[in-house]
């Protein structure tokens, strides 16, 4: 309880302390004209009030990923703490809002235009179809994810007769429904649907945290185990060689930590933003409060993985989110929490898609004023999303296989963009280390994995870590190479 609540206070001063370090050296303007004001146009640059931004921020980032995968990087025990905490504050926190903030200042571009505008044109077109499919990957794999739940709680079994034609309940009908409501989400001006829903489901994520962390303080049987107690890996032994910390717990916890996705989100919010000012509360501050959620569940998951062990024998980590409400809850409180699992699930899947419509439109410069462009630019996005998930159920392993590439790619969409905003920072004069540091962290974690892990390389450990080593001291060479240059030629930064 005490390595809980040490995190907790450390969690809520990064943002008060670290959160306004970042703003001030920025220099957020109030007076600035922000392009929901300068570029109004009723579909995707809409003011809107603070609180409401900031709830589909946190919605948007959040997803099942501080929920799912702060359980499974509870299975390396109370490393997973250090992680989340300390994730947050130098890395997540900061990658959102320094993403979120250049987006503000530059119309509210999609993020692969930011990565051109500060890595090059190469990088640009690199990113750009690398980020649309990682979109829809996400999109692909958050309609599964609550199909499957409410497949497998909530559909009761019946049969519907017309004439000779018999109809019977299967589980493709959720991901049409689902599919229904993200092509209007991804459709409709953002201020019709998901400004008037985010809000709500927003409200229930926190609760449910809430509830978890009351369980916490009262019930009596429930002890959180300490850092000095748990720092260790909490795989079966068997599992141990395969899930080394480094670096799986540092791909597995990643929304609760530093995620590449959440980059993806920040320009539909800079769209809707009326004053600067408000970048770090939105940002910063969504980050912040989704790192308390990681850390509340991966807590409680701590908790069950070394006193009930016998619960979570092999038990996925959505699976487990069941195990734990239905352990403490009362029977509505439990259905609630799973509930809240799928409605969070359901509610970063379609800004993933209306991320990659954004994006292709920007690739391609159409104007999505038009109802009838923006369905255009939607239809190839959302029928190479449904082929995927189509191969999930088809596949018995695919939804895994598909999950692994996915989980490693978001990370380095993160790295990517950690690079391009210290050459921002670098640029505006500012202190540029403080990102470049978390850069090439991630670039050992991202090497490590793709060099270690089945559906990588699968080399032995230490050649895995040797081999990213060099790749990461390597990309601090050519990092300081190019400040070098840069210097010379623009000896004074006036970047804006």
């Amino acid at each position: 309880m005490i390595t809980f609540c040490i995190a907790l206070v450390l969690l809520v001063l990064g943002y008060l302390l670290y959160g306004r370090l970042m703003e001030r050296m920025v220099g957020a303007d109030p007076k600035r004209p922000t392009p929901a004001v300068s570029m109004a146009d009723g579909v995707d640059y809409v003011p809107m009030k603070p609180w409401r931004i900031f709830l589909i921020q946190f919605l948007n980032i959040a997803g099942v990923g501080p929920i799912v995968g702060a359980i499974m990087g509870a299975q390396f025990g109370t490393a997973s703490f250090l992680w989340i905490v300390f994730g947050s504050i130098f890395a997540g926190a900061v990658h959102d809002f320094l993403s979120g903030f250049m987006s503000l200042r530059h119309d509210g571009c999609s993020l692969p235009e930011l990565h051109g505008r500060y890595l090059g044109n190469g990088i640009k077109q690199f990113m750009r179809y690398f980020t649309v499919i990682l979109m829809i990957l996400v999109g692909a794999m958050f309609v599964k994810i609550p199909a499957t739940l409410l497949f497998e709680n909530y559909s009761k079994p019946w049969v519907i007769s017309i004439g000779d034609w018999q109809i019977t309940w299967q589980i493709w009908i959720w991901p049409v429904i689902i599919f229904t409501y993200y092509l209007l989400a991804t459709m409709l001006p953002i201020d019709k649907l998901i400004g008037r829903i985010y809000p709500v489901f927003g409200i229930l994520l926190l609760l449910m945290a809430v509830f978890v962390m009351c369980a916490f303080f009262f019930r009596p049987e429930v002890h959180l185990t300490e850092v000095w107690e748990g720092f260790s890996n909490q795989y079966p032994e068997q599992e141990r060689s395969a899930n080394p910390i480094f670096p799986m717990m540092f791909v597995s916890i990643a929304c609760g930590a530093i995620s590449g996705f959440h980059a993806t989100q920040s320009p539909l919010m800079a769209r809707c933003m009326v004053n600067e000012k408000q970048a770090r509360p939105i940002f910063y501050g969504a980050m912040i409060a989704e790192g308390v959620v990681a850390l509340i569940w991966a807590a409680a998951a701590t908790y069950f993985f070394h006193d009930k062990a016998d619960l979570c024998a092999g038990r996925s980590g959505d699976a487990m989110v069941g195990v734990i409400a239905n352990a403490w809850f009362t029977p509505v409180l439990a259905v609630v929490t799973v509930l809240g699992v799928i409605a969070a699930a359901v509610t970063s899947g379609d800004t993933a898609l209306r991320s990659a419509r954004l994006i292709v439109a920007d690739i391609f410069h159409i104007d999505q004023k038009p109802i009838y462009k923006r369905f255009l630019v939607a239809l190839p996005v959302f029928l190479l999303a449904g082929a995927i998930l189509v191969y999930t159920f088809v596949d018995a392993d695919g939804f895994q296989t598909i999950w692994r590439y996915f989980a490693w790619a978001n990370q380095l969409l993160a790295t990517v963009t950690l690079y391009a905003i210290t050459v921002y920072l670098f640029r505006k004069g500012k202190i540029w280390w403080l990102t470049l540091l978390p850069a090439l962290f991630m670039t050992m974690v991202c090497g490590t994995y793709i060099f270690i892990a089945p559906v990588g390389f699968h080399l032995q450990p230490a050649v895995a870590y040797s081999l990213s080593g060099l790749l990461t001291l390597a990309v601090a060479v050519l990092c300081l190479c190019h400040f070098k240059k840069y210097k010379k030629k623009h000896p004074l930064c006036t970047e804006e």
